[in-house]
């Protein structure tokens, strides 16, 4: 029998580097706990070492983690990919890194911090994070889509890295799953300012960089249980799935 769970489908960890430190695997399963939230996925910008770490922190909570990826495309924008299985995020990476270049200036754009489930730093990435992959959009959604992930276009309303910030407009031939708007706005608010886009599914999410921002947005959504699959199903308003607006 299906019940409402409080999903929250984009949060990074310290490995980001625009995140804080505090933003470590267990700090990170403790604090969407402390907020009520029933699933999350971690998404890193254009990495995902930690997830393994988040994975394992919450084993045993009742807390499902899905394993995820904030890439940067060619054109800057944001993309959100998540996975039912870590391996298939992997070879997302491969492909990742790939196409991203550069190498990072702690300095200039922060500490990319590796940590495991016990809070202990496993190593640093050294890759510029922060970047833009030369991976296209439409090439990016393709790639998600083969590996069996969902592609989710984030912050659409923001004017840095957003969808419709970076090029003006929802490419119609580009086969999001989501479009995600961000926590200042929300989806009622986003369905008055947007009417053009009623045939896409909203969502929100908290994109949490620090500690005190896990719990400011959620989607909620009514499933079966807190899987990835059921949560494909609600994302496409299938078999009785739905979100809630």
């Amino acid at each position: 029998m299906g019940r409402v769970f409080r999903c929250n489908l984009h949060m990074h960890t310290c490995l980001s580097p625009c995140a804080e430190l505090d933003m470590h695997p267990s700090s990170l399963v403790k604090g969407s706990l402390a907020q009520g939230l029933d699933v999350i996925a971690v998404c890193d910008h254009n990495a995902s070492e930690n997830v393994q770490y988040v994975l394992k922190a919450a084993r045993g909570t009742g807390l499902v983690v899905i394993p995820g990826m904030e890439l940067c495309t060619r054109e800057e924008v944001h993309l959100v990919a998540v996975f039912e299985h870590l391996e298939e995020l992997e070879s997302l990476q491969e492909k990742v890194y790939d196409q991203l270049e550069g190498v990072n200036n702690e300095d200039a754009f922060g500490i990319q911090a590796i940590v495991n489930e016990a809070g202990e730093v496993e190593g640093f990435n050294e890759h510029l994070l922060i970047g833009a992959t030369g991976i296209s959009l439409d090439r990016a959604v393709d790639l998600i889509h083969s590996l069996g992930g969902l592609a989710i276009a984030s912050h659409i309303d923001r004017t840095a890295f957003g969808l419709l910030g970076q090029l003006g407009f929802v490419p119609p031939d580009v086969p999001f799953d989501a479009l995600e708007v961000s926590a200042s706005l929300g989806i009622h608010q986003a369905r008055q300012r947007y009417p053009e886009l009623r045939g896409y599914q909203f969502i929100t999410s908290s994109d949490a960089h620090f500690i005190g921002d896990i719990g400011r947005a959620s989607t909620r959504m009514f499933l079966e249980g807190p899987a990835f699959e059921e949560i494909r199903l609600a994302l496409s308003r299938q078999m009785g799935r739905y979100v809630l607006e």
